[in-house]
């Protein structure tokens, strides 16, 4: 039997229709309105779900960054305020669960520390993601599972040993793989799309893909190689402030990928031969068999 996975109402896997995330992850810039404009634009783009990013930043900044300066929105100010700038609270994610639920759309976000995952807790997310910059912290890998959720994990800048060791201490039960290199953007001849097959029948749990490249072209063949699950990150306007906009996609361009990947399903088939009902005219007007029309029907 096909591998399977529950996020929220969704069955994700093999002989579903490909779960699609608008990641709009921290491009908000700390914006509670711009949130909700792009939490409206994901789901008119045909967006399954949008994924956040949730950290604690005294955690999660590393020692020899907290003071380094940066140009910001909000002036020149230390990496570590830039990182409590954009980062949303309880008041803002209670914000965004009412807006998504009356939406119909679902939400979730990559929990980058311990305590991130117990504040997410109190919004029955439909799924956790590990990041690739956290995929070998165990710990908070095996926080994650003890919560009972599902579990999407992210694969850039792992090696295989480190994804295997990563499975270990998850299991397969419940869990998601999404193949992905951490580049920003990714070059086309970094995406090794290849690696989803083979992640597949490595771990023989569903497969994602979560892109960073430029354009829509490398999401969609992903899916023609198996992907069940497709992840690219979202923005309003790729000029927008941010580390992320350059590799994220517009509402137009997201709008389109949805259809491209709809249309690849369908395309795909169930790789039985057959003939088909439309081609019936042309078997009889073309087919030849020792010189003669064939009457063969099929």
């Amino acid at each position: 039997m096909a591998k399977t996975i529950k996020l929220g109402n969704r069955t994700v896997g093999e002989g579903h229709p490909t779960y699609v995330i608008a990641e709009i992850g921290i491009n908000h810039n700390g914006d509670l309105a711009v949130t909700r404009e792009m939490i409206r634009a994901a789901k008119n783009s045909g967006a399954d779900a949008v994924k956040f990013q949730k950290r604690t930043p005294e955690l999660c900044v590393p020692p020899d960054q907290k003071t380094k300066m940066r140009e910001t929105p909000w002036g020149y100010i230390s990496y570590l305020e830039y990182r409590e700038k954009v980062e949303f609270g309880k008041d803002e994610y209670t914000e965004i669960d009412s807006f998504c639920r009356d939406l119909g759309i679902d939400w979730f976000a990559s929990a980058w520390d311990i305590p991130s995952v117990d504040f997410l807790e109190q919004f029955d997310p439909i799924a956790y993601k590990v990041p690739s910059a956290a995929l070998t912290d165990l710990d908070l890998i095996a926080h994650m599972r003890s919560t009972g959720r599902s579990v999407i994990v992210s694969t850039g800048m792992s090696t295989m040993e480190q994804i295997r060791a990563a499975v270990e201490v998850m299991g397969t039960d419940n869990l998601l793989i999404t193949h992905c290199t951490s580049a920003y953007p990714c070059p086309p001849d970094e995406l090794n799309l290849r690696m989803i097959p083979q992640l597949m029948e490595e771990f023989d749990v569903p497969v994602g893909y979560s892109g960073h490249e430029v354009g829509l072209i490398p999401s969609v063949v992903a899916v023609g190689m198996g992907a069940v699950l497709v992840e690219r990150h979202f923005t309003l306007d790729r000029a927008m402030w941010g580390s992320d906009q350059a590799a994220s996609v517009e509402p137009v361009g997201f709008t389109r990928l949805v259809k491209y990947i709809r249309t690849s399903e369908l395309a795909l088939g169930d790789g039985e031969k057959r003939v088909y009902d439309s081609e019936l005219s042309s078997l009889k007007k073309l087919r030849r068999v020792g010189g003669w029309l064939s009457e063969d029907t099929r």
